[in-house]
């Protein structure tokens, strides 16, 4: 059942009370005239709601050493490290925050920027913790299409997400991620309504994606953007990671073999003009991770401490 504006006013207000403020229940409920239990409801709804977001500011030690290192071996903007929960088999737990902080503080800037958003399930994860933000004077584009192979909407396209949170003028790209035919793309790409949003993208300041892997459970194979086959053809050439449906090798250099010659996505702008952050971790994405910082096709990176530890001993 929808939880009533009301309700959920009152449980914000709780919710500030207690984790901002620094009230204690009794405290809380004698200042809204409830009861002690009704003012712990209120708290534990405002939670359930997603009205309250904790982040520990703390530096951890490890962490920003690990973040200097990374900075300095592949001449990273922006580095940050989170901490490792061995025991959590989450791909974005801890990457997913950490994203969602660092966008957040390119939207706060008051003077106005173009960002460019990929997509993916880190990605998601951190747009799905963004604050409410006004910020009228931003221009935030997708870097790939919202549309999957069978005509749905793309379950881990996250623009339209964002737009619920944010207020910015948004240009999602309708299209799929991967066209049937070079020469589709290229018809698709000229219509009117899609040249704006690739010209807008290739203007960003800041570029936030996520990174795949092209093994058994690469994300385009699972998702049905590309075919087992067509898998096994990237990695046939050498790619060990993508972003945004572009497949690259080891190098960092974007593979010359199909579907490569058929992704819709707007090219990932160039480091050189823009800060283009990865959010990843994990074992299984370390080698597409890597890759694209040596290969400078992005030049910011958040992930774990495990990860982390593995590119600078990699």
């Amino acid at each position: 059942m929808a939880v009533k504006g009301g309700r959920l006013d009152d449980a914000a207000r709780a919710g500030w009370l207690y984790y901002v403020a620094g009230n204690t229940q009794d405290q809380i409920a004698a200042k809204l005239g409830v009861s002690r239990q009704s003012a712990q409801r209120l708290v534990s709804l405002a939670v359930a709601e997603g009205l309250v977001k904790v982040r520990i500011d703390h530096p951890i030690a490890n962490c920003l050493e690990l973040a200097s290192r990374l900075r300095k071996a592949f001449d990273l903007k922006v580095a940050e490290v989170v901490p490792t929960d061995p025991e959590a088999d989450s791909s974005t737990l801890g990457v997913a925050e950490a994203a969602a902080a660092e966008i957040e503080r390119w939207l706060r800037r008051p003077e106005p920027l173009v960002m460019a958003i990929g997509t993916g399930r880190t990605l998601k994860a951190a747009v799905e913790q963004l604050s409410r933000i006004e910020c009228q004077q931003h221009r935030i584009a997708s870097l790939t299409g919202n549309i999957a192979p069978d005509g749905s909407a793309a379950v881990f396209n996250v623009i339209f997400t964002m737009a619920d949170r944010v207020k910015a003028r948004f240009f999602p790209m309708p299209l799929a991620v991967i066209a049937s035919t070079p020469e589709e793309k290229r018809m698709l790409h000229a219509q009117a309504m899609i040249r704006p949003v690739l010209d807008l993208a290739a203007e960003a300041d800041v570029v936030f994606v996520g990174i795949g892997d092209l093994g058994p459970e690469a994300p385009l194979y699972l998702d049905g953007f590309i075919t087992e086959d067509q898998r096994q053809s990237l990695t046939g050439a050498g790619a060990v990671g993508e972003i945004c449906g572009w497949a690259f090798d080891a190098k960092g250099h974007f593979v010359d073999v199909p579907p490569n010659d058929r992704v819709a996505s707007a090219e990932i702008p160039s480091p050189d003009k823009a800060t283009v952050i990865a959010m990843a971790k994990g074992e299984r994405k370390l080698a597409g991770i890597h890759a694209a910082l040596v290969g400078k096709i992005v030049n910011g990176l958040i992930t774990d401490e495990a990860t982390a530890e593995a590119l600078l001993s990699f």
